[in-house]
């Protein structure tokens, strides 16, 4: 049976402020990959992945190159990964490299600077999870930040706007969130995340012009942020730049193969300038990741029409 771990678990086991992990988790940079009963729970691969990112930020690799870290963290990773695994995780900053059996390991230039067993991983879970007193049923529901003074928010700092900002588009005061997300801005203009949210809100009230130039600045600041290129494709799309558009699009499929919307949207664009066969392959690609929503039926359709 999986071991599953709660965010408080998380926090706690790694030392990392509760709001900062749920902001990891509404940016996409890393977070809990299991969601039971409305609640969200971290996997032991997905805690080697939040180690990685904590060492690799506290080693001073910028925020696109510990994406790229973890990227290769979960390639390297068997699906089943757990603690009575004799597995070494290495990395010189560039890229990570797993080993099995403790083989020794030296990268190229000499430097490393994250290096951490497993098994010691899964021992310090054990002895950090069964010191702790009893998690409370909502241990794991990520929501607004409190108002105990923690590092998150003993000042007006760029998460603790964003996180506040999303909260605010939960509760669909728009102007609140709006408002937010330049403030978090105003602190951090590198916060790409809050760029590409601030687009979609700028998007929706039809102001394409600001909506294009924040996903294209948070492309620059993030270029791996496929959030920000699927919503720029979708923008180019509603603008009649259909063949940016599908350019756009088809980066996101590459990139995040089960980006099912994305599919779905390239498939529609390639329909209408003539692609039939890959707008075939796009829409059956989106029906076999989410052959049970709303949209579902008018992928069927289209792929009707298309075989006609």
């Amino acid at each position: 049976m999986t071991e599953l771990y709660s965010v408080r678990d998380v926090a706690r086991l790694f030392a990392l402020q509760e709001s900062r992990l749920r902001y990891w988790m509404q940016t996409g940079f890393v977070g809990p990959t299991v969601r039971k009963g409305g609640r969200f729970y971290y996997t032991f691969r997905d805690l080697c992945a939040v180690k990685a990112a904590k060492d690799l930020l506290a080693a001073g690799l910028s925020a696109q190159k510990v994406r790229k870290n973890l990227e290769a963290l979960r390639r390297a990773l068997p699906g089943d990964a757990h603690p009575a695994l004799r597995l070494r995780l290495c990395s010189d900053g560039e890229s990570i490299v797993a080993l099995a059996d403790d083989v020794a390991f030296t990268p190229s230039t000499g430097q490393v600077v994250m290096a951490f067993n497993l098994p010691a991983l899964g021992g310090q879970i054990v002895e950090s999870l069964a010191s702790a007193p009893a998690p409370s049923i909502d241990d794991a529901i990520p929501g607004a930040i409190g108002d105990e003074p923690t590092e998150a928010n003993l000042g007006p700092t760029a998460y603790t706007c964003f996180v506040e900002a999303c909260a605010a588009e939960d509760r669909a005061d728009v102007a609140e969130a709006e408002a937010l997300y330049r403030r978090a801005l105003d602190i951090d203009p590198g916060l790409a995340a809050a760029m590409t949210n601030l687009g979609n809100l700028r998007h929706r009230a039809g102001d394409l012009a600001e909506a294009r130039a924040l996903y294209e600045q948070a492309l620059a600041h993030d270029p791996g942020q496929t959030e920000a290129r699927y919503n720029l494709g979708n923008l180019l799309d509603d603008s009649g730049e259909t063949e940016l558009a599908i350019a756009e699009l088809r980066r996101v499929c590459q990139a995040a193969p089960e980006f099912a919307d994305a599919h779905y949207n390239l498939g529609l664009a390639l329909a209408r300038v003539g692609g039939a066969s890959q707008a075939r392959r796009h829409l059956e690609r989106y029906l076999e990741l989410d052959a049970g929503s709303e949209w579902a039926g008018r992928a069927r359709e289209y792929l009707t029409q298309l075989a006609a």
